[in-house]
């Protein structure tokens, strides 16, 4: 492979080199009842970098066990508790997990694998609900998940944390730190579109970064991770999987949920018109967060096929998982691609701009 994350981005670079715990079921079963005095039983749930379990007790409750990333560092793993804890004190209402305690009353714990690696462990509040993505798609949808984004971000407005700055691959507002990706895209053509998004992020947005609104955010807002209700498809039920938390431009935020409205859609801009104009209802967007956010939501999509398709070569078992976002990603790429940078902002803000969502 002739481009290593590791050279270019030593702090996190990590984070898509590291291999996922493997705990089993039993294993998973064991560690629940010596930590916590649950006795349950495992089954496992679809992941990127942690290892997931859904615990369900004869009682018919059920919990989340996460056993998190080994190239995770305390002070991340810490983060993402303090946050968790943050939105229950000044969000109560908000539909996202509650960390529980462990026996000892600690807010988790650690193990050690197999292979002598080392993982942090915490046990959630599991939140009923479907994956949004395996739900039909609609505008009252849409708006329900920029309304919820958007009280999610004013309640982290004011969170603070040590380690909340730490670097992270998926980060927009530093996509130009993969550049170095794109000769690993298969394909000439492919190749071109990448690199001219990527031109465009560091000519026209990179350098109007610095002066924007910045914050802790959910930064991983997408179908998969928004549960909604079974029979009422427009409900949301869940916020999940708060391990792509960061400082960074409010704005990103916004285009990155944006960027997972437009898959499977007749109009994907429209969709994602709808969407944003719902957060600006509630979290309105200043003229300067306005004009860049059109060009934000192409560089998310230009993440995902770089990171995705290069994570896919090096962890072929998990190919499926990885590449989930990749084809809606190069889909709304070439669109893009043959849109003026002007036409597709003022498309995408059509709702915020008349106030009509």
């Amino acid at each position: 492979m002739s481009a290593d994350l590791l050279t270019t981005a030593p702090a996190n670079g990590a984070q898509l080199c590291s291999s996922v715990p493997d705990l089993s079921l039993a294993e998973a079963a064991e560690l629940a009842a010596r930590l916590y005095g649950v006795a349950v039983k495992a089954e496992l749930l679809t992941s990127e970098r942690d290892q997931n379990f859904r615990l369900a007790a004869a009682d018919g409750s059920s919990h989340l066990l996460k056993i998190i990333n080994p190239s995770e560092t305390d002070e991340v793993v810490e983060l993402q508790t303090a946050c968790l804890e943050h939105i229950a004190r000044v969000a109560p209402t908000l539909p996202v997990p509650r960390v529980l305690r462990t026996l000892a009353g600690s807010d988790g714990d650690t193990i050690t694998l197999s292979d002598g690696r080392r993982c942090a462990v915490r046990l959630l509040t599991y939140l009923e609900g479907v994956q949004a993505k395996n739900m039909p798609r609609s505008r009252a949808q849409r708006v329900q998940l920029g309304t919820h984004l958007a009280y999610l971000d004013l309640a982290l407005g004011d969170f603070v944390h040590r380690a909340a700055s730490h670097d992270l691959l998926w980060n927009v507002a530093r996509a130009d730190r993969l550049a170095h990706l794109i000769d690993e895209i298969t394909g000439s053509e492919r190749r071109d579109i990448v690199r001219h998004f990527m031109n465009r992020f560091a000519s026209d947005v990179l350098p109007r970064l610095g002066g924007l609104r910045a914050q802790v955010i959910h930064n991983d807002y997408h179908l998969y991770n928004v549960l909604v209700a079974s029979d009422q498809p427009e409900q949301v039920t869940g916020i999940i999987d708060f391990g792509d938390m960061v400082h960074a431009p409010l704005i990103g935020e916004v285009a990155t949920g944006a960027a997972y409205q437009m898959a499977d859609t007749p109009d994907p801009l429209a969709a994602a018109a709808e969407f944003v104009g719902a957060y600006h209802a509630v979290l309105p967007l200043l003229a300067e967060e306005q004009e860049i956010v059109t060009d934000l939501i192409a560089t998310r999509h230009l993440i995902t096929v770089l990171i995705s398709e290069w994570r896919s070569r090096r962890y072929p078992e998990n190919h499926a998982y990885i590449m989930r976002h990749n084809p809606a990603a190069w889909d709304a790429l070439h669109m893009m691609a043959d849109l003026s940078r002007d036409s597709a902002r003022d498309r995408l803000l059509a709702g915020v701009r008349s106030g009509d969502i």
